[in-house]
């Protein structure tokens, strides 16, 4: 009985909150390594971890509030205690901030509550608020200017830089962007009923899958024009390997992927956009080897 109940507990909604954002963190945090890789930074694993923290934090206390769209979206996370997971956020959140605050880091850790806040309350003008939930596709635009910003508030701590830290946050701005917008792709009648206008559910399907490549194509030309000119340094692998994963998913993927009976399929989309930065890196480990 002791042994039933502790495997069933991992199935719960509370376990499954608490574990929603566990591979969205661990992505981020090796977004880190590669912009530090971008920047000629050295290896620090104790601030990837503390990025990690943050970005679990962030997301666990998105999903631990009440959203409209969530009851749509992520059926599964209904009944989860949601003080259990506040505590889990509160927690995290304070060990990321204290680490990185040991390497004199203060701001980069609430920049990404500060640009929720304006993103859930909209930017007040005289007597007119504008509501930026409602615009059409300001939830992406805002999803990756805040992990972008965050990124590159990191990285200029060791890099005195402006161009490449600026080029950076475009690099990772940009490409989160795309990346919010696929996952959008699962969740266009539970953010089209919040109000949420993404650019899946504006443009389609289709068209935003070319949209994205278009993105892809035009960012990468200004990563190869800067490590070129010595901006950047020299990760073509890292580079041209999360350029062709990503366009060759994006060619291929539909949503009707997440309803699919093969396993493969329906978790494509997760093993793309959440391990393309392992298997990057992956890639870059045994060509550098």
């Amino acid at each position: 009985m002791k042994i039933f109940y502790d495997v069933t507990l991992f199935g719960t909604p509370t376990m499954r909150l608490l574990n929603s954002s566990t591979v969205v963190a661990i992505s981020g945090g090796l977004r880190l390594h590669i912009a530090f890789l971008l920047a000629g930074l050295a290896i620090r694993i104790p601030v990837y971890c503390a990025c990690v923290l943050i970005i679990y934090s962030t997301y666990t206390l998105d999903r631990a509030l009440d959203c409209k769209e969530d009851a749509i979206n992520k059926t599964e996370l209904c009944g989860a205690d949601k003080k259990t997971g506040i505590i889990a956020c509160i927690v995290s959140f304070l060990l990321g901030t204290f680490v990185l605050a040991l390497d004199g880091i203060y701001f980069a850790p609430f920049f990404p509550f500060i640009v929720g806040y304006f993103y859930t309350h909209g930017v007040r003008i005289g007597s007119y608020t504008f509501k930026l939930k409602a615009s059409a596709g300001v939830k992406n635009i805002i999803i990756g200017i805040t992990w972008g910003g965050t990124i590159a508030l990191i990285v200029s701590q060791w890099c005195s830089n402006v161009v490449t830290v600026g080029i950076i946050f475009l690099f990772f701005a940009m490409k989160i962007f795309v990346t919010s917008c696929v996952n959008d792709f699962k969740d266009v009648k539970g953010d089209m009923a919040a109000g949420i206008m993404t650019l899946p559910a504006c443009l389609g399907e289709n068209l935003t899958k070319k949209v994205l490549i278009l993105i892809l194509l035009g960012m990468h030309c200004i990563m190869v024009y800067s490590l070129l000119v010595g901006i950047i340094r020299n990760e073509w692998i890292i580079l041209m390997c999360g350029l062709i994963i990503t366009i060759a998913f994006l060619m291929v993927y539909s949503s009707s992927f997440e309803n699919s009976p093969r396993f493969i399929c329906r978790k494509l989309r997760e093993l793309v956009i959440s391990w393309e930065s392992v298997l990057s890196l992956t890639l870059r480990a045994c060509i550098s080897s």
